[in-house]
């Protein structure tokens, strides 16, 4: 190649890459965009409507014979057996007390893809901390598969019953009411007694 048109060259590409070197300098050197306190308090706030149920609400849908949602219980199908809340069904994340089935990925999301599409679905696990319901939320999330976590679990359900419900409905209601046993789901019973939200919506009890 003739000397000059080689200089040429040399010289073109190293103008190319000092000005890409310069661009790339200009873009490092613009601020990073942060969120406010205000979104993000905002968007905490829409998540929160949007994934949990309240507990309190969900014991109202029941008492009015509300079937606008599957309430799915996450524990052993022994456990489950043993009582668990009235009209959820059973999609085990766990083998045994014990022994966590996170690795039954197949056979958890082809279940949750086979119930009715036009419910919400409502996922409990054990208790408050208990992570089960995240996690399965979670695997189905990434598979197109959307829940709902109720704001408590089993132990609360049944141990805790007046932790959650209202003082003036405690004399009302009571969880043996509210919990079936046996392998069959259950049907809630509607409870007359039981006055409805004064709120609608996401506002609602």
């Amino acid at each position: 190649m003739n000397k000059a048109i080689l200089t040429i060259v040399v010289s073109v590409l190293l103008g190319a890459a000092a000005g890409a070197g310069s661009a790339w300098g200009i873009v490092s050197l613009l601020p990073a965009r942060h969120a406010s306190d205000a979104e993000l308090i905002a968007d905490f706030y829409r998540t929160e409507s949007a994934v949990h149920v309240s507990p309190h609400g969900l014991r109202k849908m029941m008492d009015k014979g509300d079937d606008s949602f599957v309430l799915v219980d996450l524990r052993s199908a022994e456990e489950y057996a043993l009582g668990h809340v009235t009209g959820a069904v059973s999609i085990p994340a766990y083998k045994d007390k014990d022994t966590s089935a996170y690795d039954e990925v197949d056979r958890i999301t082809e279940a949750f893809a086979a119930l009715p599409k036009e419910k919400d679905v409502i996922v409990y696990c054990y208790s408050i901390p208990c992570m089960t319901g995240r996690k399965v939320g979670k695997m189905l999330a990434e598979r197109g598969i959307f829940v709902k976590h109720l704001g408590i679990g089993w132990n609360e359900w049944k141990h805790d019953w007046t932790g959650w419900n209202h003082e003036h409905e405690w004399k009302l209601t009571k969880a043996a009411d509210y919990i079936t046993i046996g392998p069959d789901p259950g049907t809630p019973k509607a409870n007359p007694a039981s006055k409805a939200c004064p709120i609608d919506g996401d506002m609602g009890c």
